[in-house]
Formats: C-alpha cells, structure tokens, sequence
C-alpha cells in the first residue's frame, strides 16, 4: 500500500511539473512573438515613412510645377495663342531641310519691317553663312554697316567696315534714344524673343497677325497703346506693322500678312537657337551608338552570366546512422 502511495504520490509532481513547464513555454513564446512583432514595427516604420515622405514630394511638385498654367482673363494675360503644326517643332525634321527658304524670307522681313526698332544684338553675321545667305552675302552686309576699332596709340577711335565677326546692328544707340523714338516705350530686343515668350512660336504670330480693324465693343484702349487680345492687358504700344504685299520677295512667295508672319515668327526662333540644327543632328548620332551599346551590354552581360544563371545546385541531406539514431537524447538538467 504504501508502494502504491508513493507512486501516485510520483504521478501527480510530474503532472504538475509538466503543466508549470508547458504555462512557462507558453508565457515565453508569447513573449518572445511580442519581442519579434515590436521589432518587426520599429524595423518597417523608417521605409514606410521614407515613402510616404517620397510620395507626398512628388505629389506637391506635380501639383505645382507639372499642371497646365492658365490665363485667368483674356484682360489680365492675353487670349492664349493657336498652336500651329510648325515643321521645324518636329524632332526629325531641321531648318535647313524644310525652313531654308522661310528663313531667308524671315531675314528679309525683319531687316525691311522690324529692324526700325528691334535689335537682334545675339547674332553674328557669321551665324547667317550657310542658313540664310552665302559667305560673300554676309560679307557684303556686314561691310554695309561700321563698327569702331580699337583706340590707337593718340586715343582716336576709328571706323572700319565690319567683319562677319561683329554683331548685328541695332536701330539706335542706347535705350534712352530709343525711348525718346517710341513715346516713352523700349522695343526689346528680338534674339531671345520666341524663348522669353510663352506661347513661344504660337504667341508670335498670333500676335503679328491678331491686329482687329476697331477694337471689339467694351475693350478700353488706353491712349497710345494699339488694341491687340493676344498681348497681355490688350493694349501694346507697337502698332500693326505687316500688311499685304509689304514686301517683295526674292524667290516671288505671295507676301500676305500670314505668310510674312510666319517667315519672320520662323527667323526669330532659329535666332534664339542657331545650333537647332546641330542639336538634331547631333541627337540622331546619339541614338544610334548608345542604341549600339545597349546591345552590346545586353549581350555581354547574358554571356557573362549564363553559366551563373544556368547551373544547378543540389542539395544532399546527411544520411543519419542506424546506431546512432537508437542512442538516449541528451537532456538539459538545471
């Protein structure tokens, strides 16, 4: 009997050391899954906050910088400009295969019509030589004009005929004569003039040619200013200043008010960039090597990598011995 006493007595401690075993398991388990899951937060906060910061840049850069800018009245900013299928816009096409005659026509115009009061400082007569005219024309039109020299050995500055080297001449010789000439107005000067404009090539010649016979009803003209929707605030100093037939033209083109617009529209967009051409050019060039390249990369790099990306890795489990498998495990005694 008191065998059997004992031997419950055995039964009952080992349940119950079981049972606080597996509870204390358990509290460690939890523990350690809560340890892992506050871990796991902390590690995933920094790149979940780094892309929302990423996010909500790019979102207020496209809000302010990448939406439409409009015009808020035809009063405050102008009636916005047509946009014109221009040859020379598109990206394989260039001035000297489709514009060659256009900017020749544009030079005229702009030398019988628009340099009584505009200058195109920016631009030598070097520029002009095989786009607008021969070298012996620019010769010849830059002897037209004379330019100083450099002071000699009494201080006298001399005049010379210019040199493909000099610069277009402008109509007057500093800002305050020309203010003097335009009733308090400054003509700008025209080199950069389809670049500072929005609306660029559209806005010109939506402005050469947006001249009205009479001013619609209601607009306000202020005295001495020209009625024109497409200048911002509607009134412009410059008046209307191309008119059909105002010009003859070398090749017998047909010299409407449009068509001098656009040769003219066409001369001041090559003068803001005289390398167009090049730029072009140059872009095709680039194509077709990195296109080249590219190739080559792609081919070096799967030549490189076919037997890293090709091979097969086997994996042999240890065969576990017979023997050793019958063996007591080894217990951890505290």
């Amino acid at each position: 009997m008191l065998a059997r006493s004992v031997l419950r007595s055995a039964r009952s401690v080992g349940a119950t050391a079981r049972n606080v075993a597996s509870k204390t398991a358990s509290r460690s388990a939890s523990t350690t899954s809560s340890a892992a899951e506050g871990a796991s937060w902390k590690t995933n906060a920094l790149p979940i906050g780094a892309t929302a910061f990423a996010a909500g840049t790019v979102a207020w850069y496209a809000y302010v910088a990448g939406r439409d800018v409009d015009a808020m009245t035809p009063a405050e900013e102008g009636l916005h400009p047509t946009q014109y299928p221009w040859e020379h816009a598109k990206w394989n096409k260039t001035f000297d295969s489709q514009a060659h005659g256009s900017l020749r026509r544009g030079f005229q115009v702009y030398r019988e019509v628009c340099a009584s009061c505009h200058s195109l400082s920016r631009i030598p007569y070097r520029s002009l030589v095989g786009k607008i005219m021969t070298v012996d024309e620019a010769k010849a039109l830059a002897e037209e004009n004379e330019y100083d020299t450099e002071p000699n050995d009494e201080g006298e500055i001399e005049k010379r005929p210019g040199k493909l080297s000099d610069y277009l001449p402008g109509p007057y010789k500093n800002d305050e004569a020309a203010r003097a000439a335009n009733n308090g107005a400054l003509p700008p000067d025209l080199s950069l003039m389809v670049k500072a404009r929005h609306g660029g090539c559209d806005y010109i010649f939506s402005l050469l040619t947006g001249y009205p016979e009479e001013p619609p009803a209601g607009a306000v003209v202020p005295e001495g200013l020209n009625f024109n929707p497409y200048f911002p605030g509607t009134g412009i100093a410059m008046a209307r200043v191309l008119y059909d037939d105002l010009v003859e033209y070398e090749d017998e083109t047909p010299a409407t008010t449009s068509q001098m617009a656009k040769d003219v529209t066409e001369f001041l967009n090559w003068a803001a960039e005289p390398e167009a051409d090049d730029r072009k050019k140059m872009g095709w060039k680039v194509l077709a090597v990195t296109s080249v390249l590219t190739a080559l990369s792609i081919w070096v790099k799967r030549y490189k990598w076919a037997s890293v990306k090709s091979r097969k890795l086997v994996y042999n489990p240890p065969i576990k011995s017979p023997i050793l498998s019958k063996l007591p495990k080894p217990t951890n005694k505290s």
